[in-house]
């Protein structure tokens, strides 16, 4: 006969092979959810995303310079590979918005079609809520995607056998700020080579002297 382990759970009550009770299990799950925020994509749900279009700022003083309007906007759970929607997010970032959905229009990708729409709505929410003047007067300042829910689903081989298969979602998220797109500093090979230098003498070797 094996010799059954006794343990003690968190909240003092003896158990047999190992089994919690069911005080320790509700605390263990609400740790879970807790910690379910480090999830990259849980940080940008709807009520994360959209909640910033109803951020209220100081009032301004009389000489500072007006402040510019921002448009959060955001279309989840499309039929589509993050990591295919992540090179068109990547491309539109930092151009204004006519050029961001000319790029788009001529782009024959699936997700270029629904990053345009996305654009479409959140530049005409820009003029009807957030007071913005001239809808062309608008640059993307922040543009990426996030991982969706996966679906998992069977796929069927031959002689008999199966395998599980993702069905794949993602989520796109656009930032769009009034004004006229900051010019970006071009740097010059050695420049790039110099802050690669510098980069690697930052690094931290672990378990050094």
């Amino acid at each position: 006969m094996a010799s059954r382990s006794i343990l003690k759970c968190q909240s003092g009550f003896k158990q047999q092979n190992s089994q919690f009770c069911n005080l320790c299990l509700l605390q263990w799950g609400n740790t879970l959810q807790q910690l379910s925020c480090l999830h990259t994509s849980t940080s940008l749900e709807s009520k994360n995303w959209e909640k910033m279009n109803r951020k209220v700022y100081p009032p301004q003083l009389p000489d500072e310079p007006r402040r510019p309007a921002e448009v959060h906007h955001s279309r989840r759970q499309i039929k589509y590979s993050k990591d295919k929607m992540w090179y068109l997010a990547k491309l539109i970032r930092g151009m204004s918005i006519d050029e961001a959905i000319a790029q788009l229009e001529f782009n024959d990708k699936k997700g270029a079609k629904i990053m345009k729409e996305v654009l479409l709505e959140a530049q005409e929410m820009a003029v009807k809520n957030h007071n913005v003047e001239y809808k062309s007067n608008l640059y993307v300042a922040e543009s990426y995607t996030g991982k969706g829910k996966y679906l998992k689903r069977i796929r069927y081989h031959g002689r008999g056998m199966f395998g599980i298969m993702d069905k794949v979602y993602c989520h796109y998220f656009v930032k769009l700020v009034e004004g006229s797109p900051p010019k970006t500093e071009e740097k010059t090979s050695f420049d790039q080579a110099k802050e690669y230098v510098q980069s690697l003498k930052n690094r931290t070797i672990i378990h050094s002297l």
